[in-house]
Protein backbone atom coordinates (compact mmCIF):
# COMPACT_ATOMS: atom_id res chain seq x y z
CA UNK A 1 0.00 0.00 0.00
CA UNK A 2 1.24 3.73 -1.08
CA UNK A 3 2.49 5.91 1.95
CA UNK A 4 1.45 8.79 0.39
CA UNK A 5 -1.59 10.86 -0.83
CA UNK A 6 -0.90 8.96 -5.16
CA UNK A 7 -1.58 11.61 -7.51
CA UNK A 8 -2.57 11.07 -11.12
CA UNK A 9 -3.13 12.83 -14.19
CA UNK A 10 -6.83 13.60 -15.27
CA UNK A 11 -8.55 10.58 -16.54
CA UNK A 12 -9.29 12.39 -19.29
CA UNK A 13 -6.48 14.39 -20.51
CA UNK A 14 -6.55 17.72 -21.23
CA UNK A 15 -6.06 18.73 -24.78
CA UNK A 16 -3.33 21.13 -24.07
CA UNK A 17 -0.29 20.49 -21.20
CA UNK A 18 0.71 23.79 -21.01
CA UNK A 19 -2.10 25.00 -18.01
CA UNK A 20 -1.34 21.81 -16.20
CA UNK A 21 2.37 22.04 -16.47
CA UNK A 22 1.96 26.30 -15.86
CA UNK A 23 0.25 24.94 -12.57
CA UNK A 24 3.11 22.88 -11.53
CA UNK A 25 5.68 25.04 -12.05
CA UNK A 26 4.16 27.81 -9.99
CA UNK A 27 3.51 25.10 -6.97
CA UNK A 28 7.31 24.34 -7.25
CA UNK A 29 7.94 27.50 -7.02
CA UNK A 30 5.58 29.39 -4.76
CA UNK A 31 5.86 26.15 -2.44
CA UNK A 32 9.48 27.10 -2.27
CA UNK A 33 9.91 22.84 -2.13
CA UNK A 34 14.07 23.21 -2.65
CA UNK A 35 16.59 26.04 -3.59
CA UNK A 36 16.37 26.44 -6.96
CA UNK A 37 12.74 24.99 -7.79
CA UNK A 38 12.56 26.44 -11.18
CA UNK A 39 16.17 24.43 -12.06
CA UNK A 40 15.76 21.76 -14.80
CA UNK A 41 18.58 19.58 -16.64
CA UNK A 42 19.35 21.41 -20.15
CA UNK A 43 20.64 18.66 -22.84
CA UNK A 44 22.10 20.15 -26.12
CA UNK A 45 24.30 18.52 -29.02
CA UNK A 46 26.97 19.46 -31.11
CA UNK A 47 27.31 19.09 -34.70
CA UNK A 48 28.19 15.74 -34.79
CA UNK A 49 25.60 14.51 -32.45
CA UNK A 50 27.85 14.16 -29.36
CA UNK A 51 25.50 15.32 -26.27
CA UNK A 52 26.11 17.19 -23.16
CA UNK A 53 23.65 18.19 -20.34
CA UNK A 54 23.68 20.82 -17.51
CA UNK A 55 21.82 22.35 -15.00
CA UNK A 56 20.26 25.88 -15.85
CA UNK A 57 17.18 27.80 -14.05
CA UNK A 58 14.01 28.50 -16.24
CA UNK A 59 12.50 31.76 -15.92
CA UNK A 60 9.12 31.80 -17.09
CA UNK A 61 7.04 29.32 -18.66
CA UNK A 62 4.47 31.00 -21.10
CA UNK A 63 1.46 28.89 -21.89
CA UNK A 64 0.23 30.31 -25.08
CA UNK A 65 1.67 30.25 -27.47
CA UNK A 66 4.28 27.29 -25.22
CA UNK A 67 7.89 27.65 -25.11
CA UNK A 68 9.94 28.37 -21.56
CA UNK A 69 13.01 30.83 -21.22
CA UNK A 70 16.38 30.64 -19.88
CA UNK A 71 19.81 32.42 -20.19
CA UNK A 72 22.83 31.90 -20.62
CA UNK A 73 26.37 33.39 -22.45
CA UNK A 74 25.95 32.35 -26.06
CA UNK A 75 29.44 31.87 -26.81
CA UNK A 76 29.46 29.23 -23.66
CA UNK A 77 29.51 25.85 -24.86
CA UNK A 78 25.31 25.17 -24.95
CA UNK A 79 25.62 28.70 -26.66
CA UNK A 80 27.04 27.14 -29.41
CA UNK A 81 25.42 24.25 -29.64
CA UNK A 82 22.12 25.37 -29.66
CA UNK A 83 23.82 27.78 -32.56
CA UNK A 84 24.45 24.72 -34.23
CA UNK A 85 21.67 22.77 -33.63
CA UNK A 86 18.99 24.50 -32.32
CA UNK A 87 16.91 21.66 -30.33
CA UNK A 88 16.84 20.72 -26.88
CA UNK A 89 15.34 18.47 -24.47
CA UNK A 90 14.99 19.90 -20.49
CA UNK A 91 13.93 17.88 -17.55
CA UNK A 92 12.22 19.27 -14.41
CA UNK A 93 11.91 16.71 -11.81
CA UNK A 94 10.43 17.97 -8.42
CA UNK A 95 10.81 15.09 -5.82
CA UNK A 96 9.22 16.40 -2.66
CA UNK A 97 6.09 16.67 -4.92
CA UNK A 98 6.56 13.47 -7.16
CA UNK A 99 6.24 15.39 -10.39
CA UNK A 100 8.36 15.22 -13.71
CA UNK A 101 8.00 17.71 -16.58
CA UNK A 102 10.32 16.75 -20.03
CA UNK A 103 10.09 18.91 -22.98
CA UNK A 104 11.66 18.68 -26.36
CA UNK A 105 11.58 21.14 -28.89
CA UNK A 106 13.37 23.53 -31.24
CA UNK A 107 15.29 26.82 -29.77
CA UNK A 108 15.95 30.43 -30.65
CA UNK A 109 17.27 33.11 -28.89
CA UNK A 110 15.02 35.93 -26.84
CA UNK A 111 14.53 39.23 -28.24
CA UNK A 112 16.82 41.90 -27.22
CA UNK A 113 14.20 43.78 -25.23
CA UNK A 114 13.59 40.06 -23.02
CA UNK A 115 17.24 39.82 -21.97
CA UNK A 116 17.96 43.48 -21.58
CA UNK A 117 14.88 43.15 -18.92
CA UNK A 118 16.16 40.07 -17.41
CA UNK A 119 19.63 41.03 -17.17
CA UNK A 120 18.60 44.36 -15.30
CA UNK A 121 16.88 42.30 -12.68
CA UNK A 122 20.08 40.34 -11.51
CA UNK A 123 22.41 41.60 -8.65
CA UNK A 124 25.12 43.86 -9.82
CA UNK A 125 27.84 41.24 -8.79
CA UNK A 126 26.07 38.63 -11.15
CA UNK A 127 25.98 40.97 -14.13
CA UNK A 128 29.70 41.97 -13.72
CA UNK A 129 30.75 38.04 -13.62
CA UNK A 130 28.45 37.63 -16.86
CA UNK A 131 30.75 40.40 -18.50
CA UNK A 132 34.18 38.58 -16.71
CA UNK A 133 33.80 34.96 -17.39
CA UNK A 134 34.33 33.80 -20.47
CA UNK A 135 32.03 30.92 -20.13
CA UNK A 136 33.28 27.12 -20.54
CA UNK A 137 36.87 28.52 -21.72
CA UNK A 138 39.99 27.18 -20.07
CA UNK A 139 41.38 29.46 -17.13
CA UNK A 140 44.85 28.68 -15.75
CA UNK A 141 43.70 29.38 -11.89
CA UNK A 142 40.88 30.44 -9.75
CA UNK A 143 43.00 33.18 -8.37
CA UNK A 144 43.40 34.12 -11.97
CA UNK A 145 39.60 34.10 -12.75
CA UNK A 146 38.76 36.53 -9.26
CA UNK A 147 41.53 38.76 -10.38
CA UNK A 148 40.02 39.23 -14.10
CA UNK A 149 36.33 39.38 -11.95
CA UNK A 150 37.83 42.37 -10.03
CA UNK A 151 39.04 43.94 -13.25
CA UNK A 152 35.88 44.15 -14.85
CA UNK A 153 34.11 45.46 -11.91
CA UNK A 154 36.60 48.29 -11.67
CA UNK A 155 35.99 49.14 -15.15
CA UNK A 156 32.48 49.68 -14.21
CA UNK A 157 32.70 51.85 -11.25
CA UNK A 158 32.35 49.14 -8.78
CA UNK A 159 34.38 46.80 -6.08
CA UNK A 160 33.27 43.35 -6.01
CA UNK A 161 34.03 42.43 -2.40
CA UNK A 162 31.71 45.18 -1.48
CA UNK A 163 28.05 44.82 0.27
CA UNK A 164 25.04 44.60 -1.55
CA UNK A 165 24.11 48.56 -2.19
CA UNK A 166 20.74 49.65 -0.13
CA UNK A 167 18.96 50.11 -3.58
CA UNK A 168 19.79 49.10 -7.04
CA UNK A 169 19.59 52.89 -7.70
CA UNK A 170 22.48 52.98 -5.76
CA UNK A 171 24.76 50.40 -7.38
CA UNK A 172 26.79 50.55 -10.78
CA UNK A 173 25.21 50.80 -13.90
CA UNK A 174 26.17 47.48 -16.13
CA UNK A 175 24.62 47.02 -19.03
CA UNK A 176 23.93 43.53 -21.21
CA UNK A 177 26.84 42.17 -22.79
CA UNK A 178 26.39 41.33 -26.65
CA UNK A 179 26.98 37.84 -26.02
CA UNK A 180 25.05 37.36 -23.02
CA UNK A 181 21.06 36.54 -22.93
CA UNK A 182 18.24 34.24 -23.29
CA UNK A 183 17.10 31.48 -25.27
CA UNK A 184 13.59 30.23 -26.12
CA UNK A 185 12.51 26.83 -26.26
CA UNK A 186 9.52 26.31 -27.95
CA UNK A 187 7.83 23.25 -26.87
CA UNK A 188 6.74 20.29 -29.70
CA UNK A 189 6.71 17.55 -27.08
CA UNK A 190 5.91 17.53 -23.57
CA UNK A 191 5.74 14.50 -21.00
CA UNK A 192 4.26 15.02 -17.62
CA UNK A 193 4.88 12.49 -14.93
CA UNK A 194 3.29 11.44 -11.55
CA UNK A 195 5.35 9.08 -9.11
CA UNK A 196 3.07 5.73 -8.46
CA UNK A 197 3.02 2.86 -5.67
CA UNK A 198 5.49 0.36 -6.76
CA UNK A 199 6.81 2.27 -9.80
CA UNK A 200 3.53 2.14 -11.72
CA UNK A 201 3.71 5.92 -12.62
CA UNK A 202 1.41 8.00 -14.55
CA UNK A 203 2.62 9.44 -17.93
CA UNK A 204 0.98 11.19 -20.83
CA UNK A 205 2.56 12.60 -23.76
CA UNK A 206 1.79 15.69 -25.54
CA UNK A 207 2.75 16.30 -29.17
CA UNK A 208 2.54 19.13 -31.97
CA UNK A 209 3.86 20.58 -35.29
CA UNK A 210 5.74 23.69 -35.54
CA UNK A 211 6.22 25.88 -38.25
CA UNK A 212 8.73 28.79 -38.23
CA UNK A 213 7.18 31.98 -39.36
CA UNK A 214 9.15 35.03 -38.48
CA UNK A 215 13.00 35.04 -36.86
CA UNK A 216 11.45 34.47 -33.54
CA UNK A 217 8.25 32.95 -33.69
CA UNK A 218 6.42 29.75 -34.77
CA UNK A 219 2.95 28.74 -35.94
CA UNK A 220 1.99 26.05 -33.47
CA UNK A 221 -0.28 23.20 -34.67
CA UNK A 222 -2.87 21.39 -32.08
CA UNK A 223 -1.38 19.13 -29.48
CA UNK A 224 -2.40 15.23 -29.73
CA UNK A 225 -2.04 13.23 -26.53
CA UNK A 226 -1.69 10.37 -25.01
CA UNK A 227 -1.28 7.70 -22.38
CA UNK A 228 2.10 6.09 -21.53
CA UNK A 229 2.90 2.89 -19.95
CA UNK A 230 5.56 3.45 -17.03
Amino acid sequence: MSHWHEETLPEQLPESPMELAHSWFRAAIDGRIQPNPDAMVLATADRSGNPSARVVLCKQLVVAPGYLVFFTNYDSRKGRELTERPSAAAVFHWDSLRRQMRVEGTVVRSPDEESDDYFVQRAWQSRIGAWASRQSQPIASRELLLDKVGETAAQFGADFEAAEPATEEDGPQIPRPAFWGGFRLWISRMELWTEGAGRVHDRALWERDLARTTGDRFEVGPWRCSRLQP
